[in-house]
């Protein structure tokens, strides 16, 4: 392939767009993204994958490389966004359930929420490890795709009240897919940023994400309403061509990278430091405080106060959404681990205050003790993941052994992200539980403050106190 010398531009002049060229050094159908002096090189082959992809290298990420990962992180925010609002779907329909003449039990209501929190926990850890082996691209459509088997199969369930529990809590369970887009896409969109601006980019795209559980719980109750009743079955049938065009935009507009590696072994490493395992149980309370509360939040508004719209619940999971990054930029300033337990302490008095609130009967001290309770559990969501980093940072020795505590760091986020979200499916079992046991939620919600005193102590012995392993770091 031929190039013509080019001049370079003047300084503080813009670069001129380089028109991409084909060549047959690269094969039929390559295209060249950089311009000519570039290094590295960065080709597409068919099927969208890119060949040299180097965030790292300046001279690539100044010219093509930040405007392909930015395109790739919308979409990607998109595909995700889908995904949480499929995961918590059954969060808003299950309250209106006996509305369409289903007729369940507490304990019952309590499985459906449960059980899509467990399947998506679930299929976190495989979902990461799709990106590399299929590609984000590839992957990003197939996983949208797939969110037409639970939309589906609810449309289809919902409208037959004569249903056993048992089909429906495993159409509900199909649920889950959805919440395994959040692994992959994060994994996906680690691959596009360089270190110093990957922070901020899995910080929106968490973001966006978790934002869609808002968005599900705003939307349903507006859209299932008809002049002859509850319409179900358009819960599901909304979400049928959102997927189908997240695939469309995905298999158009989105990139593989032919160079992203997960080592399988990570994961084996990050599973034998103690760390991740305490991180993990800290996360639980955080983000699993978090998807626990969204998916339960729906149901404890209409048993507890009856004569409330369901239409204000989303506004708990939209506060907890955008408190993400702010507890990530916090934690920046402050340290991880502080923020944390600060995090912690304000949970724990939400909902404190949320169990006088029920002996009241407020219903506005038990709507705003929860507006703050997902205040700070979105803040430690941002805060917890900042933490991880700094702990498997601290300490390292030359290049290679920083390269391998990355690498570390990495797997600790995957197998963290998976064990957060069981969170999901506890909370609302722990409901179930409570009101067989004593007729009301009190009881699990005490259970819920010993434990964020239990976690806020563990962050501090482990991760502030000054005498602990860490000493005066900032974690």
């Amino acid at each position: 392939m031929t190039q013509t010398p080019t001049t370079p531009p003047a300084a503080g002049a813009s670069t001129p767009p380089v028109p991409p060229v084909t060549g047959t050094a690269h094969g039929a159908g390559a295209v060249v993204l950089t311009p000519p002096g570039t290094t590295p090189e960065l080709v597409r082959h068919r099927g969208r994958w890119l060949h040299g992809w180097n965030p790292e290298a300046t001279d690539q990420w100044q010219t093509v490389g930040r405007a392909v990962a930015r395109r790739n992180l919308v979409l990607s925010i998109f595909a995700e966004f889908l995904g949480f609002a499929v995961w918590a779907l059954w969060s808003i329909v299950v309250p209106q359930l006996p509305a369409a003449g289903f007729a369940l039990t507490a304990d019952q209501m309590f499985w459906l929420i449960a059980v899509p929190s467990l399947v998506g926990a679930t299929l976190r850890i495989p979902y990461t490890f799709a990106v590399p082996v299929f590609g984000g691209r590839n992957w990003t459509v197939v996983s949208a795709l797939l969110l037409l088997v639970p939309t589906g199969a609810l449309v289809w369930a919902v409208q037959r009240p004569d249903l056993s529990f048992g089909v429906l809590l495993g159409v509900a369970a199909l649920a889950g897919v959805g919440g395994g887009n959040f692994a992959s896409s994060m994994a996906n969109i680690s691959f596009f940023y360089p270190e110093r601006e990957k922070g901020r980019a899995l910080g929106l795209n968490a973001a966006g994400g978790n934002i869609g559980t808002a968005a599900v719980q705003l939307a349903v109750p507006l859209v299932i309403v008809a002049a002859a009743g509850v319409q179900l079955e358009r819960a599901g049938l909304m979400f049928i061509p959102l997927a189908v065009l997240a695939a469309v935009l995905a298999w158009r507009l989105m990139d593989n990278v032919k160079d992203a590696a997960t080592d399988p072994r990570t994961y084996g490493s990050a599973a034998r430091q103690r760390h991740t395992w305490i991180i993990s149980f800290i996360y639980i309370g955080t983000f699993g405080s978090f998807i626990g509360f969204s998916g339960a939040f729906p149901t404890l508004l209409r048993n507890e106060f009856p004569t409330m719209t369901l239409s204000i619940a989303f506004l708990g999971a939209l506060v907890g959404s955008v408190a993400r990054p702010m507890g990530g930029i916090l934690a920046d300033r402050l340290g991880g681990a502080r923020v944390t337990i600060a995090a912690f302490a304000v949970m724990a008095a939400g909902t404190v205050c949320a169990i006088l609130a029920l002996r009241a009967g407020s219903f506005p001290l038990f709507f705003g003790s929860f507006l703050v309770l997902f205040l700070a559990t979105g803040a430690g969501n941002g805060s917890v993941y900042r933490m991880i980093p700094a702990v498997f940072r601290h300490g390292a020795g030359d290049a290679a052994d920083r390269a391998r505590r990355a690498k570390v760091a990495a797997g600790c986020l995957g197998i963290a992200g998976a064990v957060g979200a069981v969170g999901g499916f506890l909370i609302p079992r722990g409901f179930a539980v409570s009101t067989g046991a004593t007729g009301g939620i009190e009881a699990a919600l005490w259970v819920i403050v010993a434990l964020y005193g239990v976690m806020a102590a563990t962050t501090w012995a482990v991760y502030v106190r000054r005498s602990a392993a860490f000493g005066h770091a900032v974690i």
